[in-house]
């Protein structure tokens, strides 16, 4: 008879194998983490980098989708597309791009999930594991983490309250060999500022003297409320054959349809589309051609105004209340556009030890620390203006004065 299965011991089982030293190393992103921290209702959040909900054109994409998913286009719609993206959705980024001073044809673009797959896609088909990664500091921080997963050896370029110092981006080019300069040179991320055109030239120039790829990210330069549009870097002698440029409808859209793009030379683009042909195959074909049908029939650029005229009244409601909320002797910065202020405390205050103290007061922003490579700045936090009223930004600066007291 044979003995009981109830009574024979469980052979022992091994353990998976473990997960790639890349994705141990990486940390979760502290901003996301304090957005969950801060959903809950009642808190005023200058924490997250999002545009506001009640200035999306909810009506005109509902009439675009509509549009795509009646009668015979819907069967296009919902099928399966080209991984370059939608031809007519091509077009159109490629006209704005000539419409800035880019001269850009539709062979010239690449449809991405957000323009967060597209600098995924840029990191896969450039960098080698120990590969050189310069960016600004600070920069970005899911920048960090893809060239992080990537990995790839991180050098922060020295910057200043204009952006990065060219003379220092040519010396450490020169001395460390990078592959690429990752720069948000339009109100950049986490800090606001705007890379100036003369430097945006020098930028250009090194690259093309050093031999250096450039990952140009704009996925703010839409908002400006004053001041000229500066060229992109892409557009300027030496950067043609060597710049990535990223561009997103996130920011003037909607983030939920997840559409970017990516502009580059022919063989880089060629390479990102059989990446992205292993990642995703191609980007939802129903939310490209929503997008295409809304570019074609809707006044984006008028939508655009209406969203400046909202952000440049909440920016500047910031930067009045800045000095009552923050400690004396604290600096900030007064952005151009986009949708981020950065301060700076005064000696001996840390913006991540006061954040408890915040979020007990209802208030919330991010801490600097996270933003830096190499030794971080404890004293700096960034502040976002878009997501609240005028009037809901100023009582989140009173009860941000009662936290740092």
């Amino acid at each position: 008879m044979p003995p009981s299965t109830a009574s024979t011991p469980a052979a022992a089982s091994a353990a998976p194998p473990a997960f790639a030293a890349r994705a141990r190393a990486v940390g979760g992103s502290p901003v996301r983490e304090i957005l969950a921290l801060t959903e809950r209702p009642g808190v005023i959040s200058f924490a997250g980098g999002l545009p506001a909900p009640e200035l999306f054109d909810t009506e005109g994409l509902r009439t675009a989708y509509d549009a795509v998913l009646t009668g015979a286009g819907a069967a296009r719609a919902l099928q399966y597309s080209t991984t370059e993206g939608a031809p007519e959705l091509r077009s159109a980024v490629a006209a704005r791009a000539a419409a800035r001073g880019l001269a850009t044809s539709a062979g010239d673009v690449l449809v991405t999930t957000g323009s967060q797959q597209g600098l995924t896609l840029l990191a896969g088909t450039l960098l080698e594991p120990g590969d050189t990664v310069l960016v600004e500091n600070p920069t970005y921080l899911a920048a960090l983490q893809c060239f992080a997963l990537a990995g790839a050896r991180v050098i922060p370029v020295p910057c200043d309250g204009q952006g990065l110092l060219p003379d220092a981006l040519a010396e450490i080019t020169a001395r460390e060999r990078p592959k690429l300069l990752y720069t948000i040179p339009t109100f950049q991320n986490p800090t606001g500022r705007t890379l100036p055109g003369g430097r945006r030239a020098e930028v250009a120039r090194t690259a093309a003297r050093l031999g250096l790829w450039l990952v140009e990210d704009d996925p703010y330069g839409d908002l400006r409320y004053e001041g000229a549009h500066e060229p992109w870097i892409a557009a300027h002698p030496g950067a043609e054959d060597r710049t990535a440029l990223l561009g997103s409808f996130s920011k003037v859209m909607a983030p939920g349809l997840r559409l970017g793009w990516l502009r580059a030379p022919a063989a880089l683009l060629r390479a990102a589309v059989v990446a992205k042909q292993a990642a995703d195959l191609h980007t939802s074909t129903v939310d490209q051609l929503a997008a295409a049908h809304y570019l074609g029939a809707r006044d984006l650029d008028a939508h655009v105004a209406r969203v400046r005229d909202a952000y440049r009244a909440r920016r500047d409601a910031l930067l009045a209340g800045l000095g009552a909320a923050l400690p004396a002797g604290s600096e900030w910065n007064r952005p151009e556009g986009g949708m981020f202020v950065w301060a700076r405390l005064p000696e001996g205050y840390d913006a991540g030890a006061l954040l408890k103290s915040a979020v007990g007061h209802d208030v919330a922003y991010v801490p600097g620390a996270p933003f830096f490579t190499g030794t971080p700045d404890p004293r700096t936090l960034r502040l976002s203006f878009t997501t609240h009223t005028p009037e809901e930004i100023t009582e989140g600066l009173d009860r941000l004065r009662l936290a740092f007291s």
